[in-house]
């Protein structure tokens, strides 16, 4: 099966032209999957998730946030965390007009799980559900005291201030070839200014806070052995959600990226059996054999 593979830009927050791809199969697609990557990376990053879902006849697109990947703006900058929303709220409604009627997921990890709950929690209208993975809700040497004041004061006096991530590339997957693969790939980045810890900060404790009033399907990934974002705050999340069509999976041994850890196929089969169990009317005779 050959599927079909577009790059286009989509306009957002003060003019942007933000970078996204889509990866469709040939015929009609079951559902879409709309992915925000995380901090530093870019849509290029999910393969194997495209591989494994366009092979099984769903949509992909994948957007570059501002400040990453092929789109404008200083690397991991922005003034306010709505910047991330409109971001967000363009990329869903170019999809949603590209794909007009499908059942349409909105699937964020690490950082853009934080993104995609915060814009989920304001703003669940055309959506089927949503998939987060390895969310920073309990981020390993990142919020410290003495980083969450420096943070703080260069916010107010030079937001701009590039901060180094505090990232451990060895802690993403267990596979070499992909930790490899990351640390030459030119559109990684990992950096983050000033502004964009404080922002961080402050949107973390909010989508926690409002945690119960989540009305979406969720499916929320995790690896037990993430030593960049903990699972243990992804269990505290999930056991604040009241909305009861939730489902938390935890991967054993599995480290900060599902979709690229060895054995990342039975995490992506939870995935589409999530997708498959909340789209209204299933299409028919799909050939599932794997070509990821």
């Amino acid at each position: 099966m050959v599927m079909q593979h577009v790059e286009e830009t989509v306009e957002s927050a003060g003019g942007l032209r933000l970078y996204y791809q889509a990866w469709r199969p040939p015929q009609e697609p079951r559902a879409v999957v709309a992915i925000i990557h995380g901090i530093g990376e870019h849509s290029g990053r999910f393969r194997n998730l495209v591989n494994y879902l366009t092979a099984r006849g769903h949509a992909v697109y994948a957007l570059d946030l501002r400040g990453h990947g092929r789109s404008p703006g200083q690397r991991g900058h922005l003034l306010s965390w709505s910047e991330y929303r409109e971001d967000v709220r363009a990329f869903l409604a170019k999809v949603s007009a590209r794909e007009p009627g499908r059942p349409l997921f909105a699937y964020g990890h690490s950082m853009g799980g934080l993104i995609t709950l915060d814009y989920v929690l304001r703003h669940p209208e055309g959506l089927s559900g949503t998939i987060i993975s390895g969310p920073p809700f309990e981020s390993v040497g990142v919020a410290t005291p003495l980083l969450v004041l420096s943070a703080r004061v260069l916010s107010l006096i030079w937001p701009v201030f590039a901060l180094e991530v505090p990232l451990e590339p060895e802690a993403l997957c267990r596979d070499p070839a992909v930790v490899s693969h990351y640390l030459k790939d030119p559109l990684v980045h990992r950096k983050a200014s000033a502004r964009w810890a404080v922002e961080a900060i402050e949107a973390n404790v909010w989508v926690k806070d409002h945690a119960a009033e989540l009305r979406l399907p969720l499916l929320l990934l995790h690896g037990e052995e993430d030593r960049i974002n903990t699972a243990a705050g992804s269990r505290q999340f999930f056991e604040s959600v009241s909305f009861p069509d939730k489902k938390l999976h935890l991967v054993p041994g599995g480290y900060h990226e599902p979709h690229n850890d060895p054995g990342y196929e039975q995490v992506l089969q939870q995935v589409e059996e999530f997708l498959l169990s909340h789209v209204p009317v299933r299409a028919p005779s799909w050939d599932t054999r794997s070509t990821a």
